[in-house]
């Protein structure tokens, strides 16, 4: 079961305000931007990019996902290595909140996030 609607919109409000705060200026928008998307009880941050043979095709690459654990009331948090799965991000594997998840994804003290 999914994030009940108040929850939700505190979430993606909160996601919301942190991509806007990564975004690029908006000239450089149309080549690189940063969006996400609330499935279920995840929440994926990813950055839009222009395909290199067809530009007009978008393509989204993962950048940080975090998965609410109700039954621990934690979010765990993963990032996607080379072979394009989910891993547990070993540093700090769960948080106690999407505030909590946004910081350290901002910091990236491994540059496992964003490079």
């Amino acid at each position: 079961m999914a994030f009940d609607e108040l929850a939700r919109k505190r979430i993606e409000s909160t996601v919301a305000a942190y991509v806007q705060k990564r975004r690029p200026p908006a000239h450089i928008r149309p080549t690189l931007d940063i969006g996400f998307r609330i499935t279920g009880h995840s929440v994926e941050i990813f950055e839009i990019r222009p395909a290199w043979k067809r530009p007009t095709e978008l393509l989204e690459q993962p950048v940080a996902k975090a998965t609410f654990v109700k039954a621990r009331d934690v979010w765990k948090v993963l990032w996607q290595r080379a072979d394009l799965k989910w891993h547990s991000y070993a540093p700090v594997p769960t948080v106690g909140s999407i505030e909590k998840f946004l910081e350290l994804v901002d910091a990236d003290p491994h540059g496992c996030f964003w490079g």
